[in-house]
């Protein structure tokens, strides 16, 4: 497992290394220029080259990249256009916000998609694996953000049971993780659904069943802890996806985190704080499947990682 953990944890650099280069160019391409923004309208030209030479791009775009990618090596991700303040701080106070949001969506779309796909699966064709099934096609048809509006629509606006938006206590996270897990919760339960089919006709189940072993057990020992092996790969990825893809739902919640954040960076041009949040994403993926190769080994012992 140590010798696996080593060779995967060492994998991730080369990656990590062709990311940052893709992102460092991706960056650098978008239209406009961040040393005018900060000069302001009435900026001469030799203003806009002395900022320019301040922020570090004066230099040839290799040359900027190294010297960036030397920084973040050693955690020194430079200062915010907009801010001025260190990008490390700013990208502290808007990840837990957006790391409890994700933590929220994630653990009720799970439980919820896992036992809808597990009950479509036990009552196959049948009136429950139907309502499941159409509550799943549901969730993934309705837009996050629409559905967003139409839940500060009804709750907020005319009924005034919850915030609009921001974090300002418990109540704040009901919509903003409903909106973002709905669709998780979709893809989870027919995922499972049909992991759990498949296994249902293994040659063991069918066993275990000709055995006499009580259904409950044949369900829960049997049937859905093989069927969780895929079921875990989909709950990583989309973990993933929630931490660095809801930016859509931060906007409509104006929800203080790494997405809002990340649109707010864009619309200034501010290149520490988009790289160092663009490199953030990619590298939580990157850990997130390590982990979830890892977690294999937990839910079935027969897996030996090599």
């Amino acid at each position: 497992m140590l010798s696996y953990f080593a060779r995967r944890l060492a994998g991730t650099i080369p990656v990590l290394v062709a990311v940052s280069i893709f992102v460092f160019g991706f960056v650098h391409a978008l239209p406009g220029d961040p040393a005018r923004l900060v000069a302001g309208p009435e900026a001469t030209p030799a203003d806009i080259a002395a900022i320019r030479v301040e922020m570090g791009l004066d230099g040839p775009l290799w040359s900027q990249y190294l010297i960036w990618a030397n920084n973040a090596v050693h955690f020194r991700l430079g200062r915010s256009i907009a801010t001025r303040q260190a990008v490390e701080e700013v990208i502290g106070e808007r990840f837990m916000p957006t790391l409890w949001l994700t933590l929220v969506s994630m653990g009720w779309s799970m439980v919820a998609g896992v036992a809808i796909g597990v009950i479509s699966g036990v009552k196959r064709g049948r009136w429950q694996d139907q309502a499941g099934m159409v509550m799943a096609i549901s969730g993934v048809s309705f837009p996050g953000f629409w559905l967003g509006l139409l839940l500060i629509s009804l709750f907020s606006v005319h009924l005034g049971w919850l915030p609009t938006g921001g974090d300002v206590g418990w109540r704040s996270y009901i919509m903003p993780s409903f909106a973002l897990g709905l669709g998780v919760a979709a893809v989870m339960a027919r995922f499972t659904r049909s992991a759990f089919i498949e296994v249902s006709s293994a040659d063991y189940v069918r066993t275990a069943r000709m055995k006499g072993v009580p259904e409950r057990s044949v369900v829960w020992r049997h049937t859905l802890r093989n069927a969780l092996i895929p079921v875990i790969t989909l709950t990583g990825l989309q973990f993933g996806f929630l931490l660095g893809g809801s930016i859509v739902i931060e906007t409509v919640f104006t929800w203080p985190g790494l997405g809002r954040l990340l649109v707010d960076s864009v619309a200034y041009r501010d290149y520490p704080v988009i790289q160092a949040e663009i490199m953030l994403f990619s590298a939580e993926f990157v850990f997130i499947n390590l982990f979830v190769d890892l977690l294999y080994a937990v839910v079935n012992p027969e897996i030996r990682l090599t």
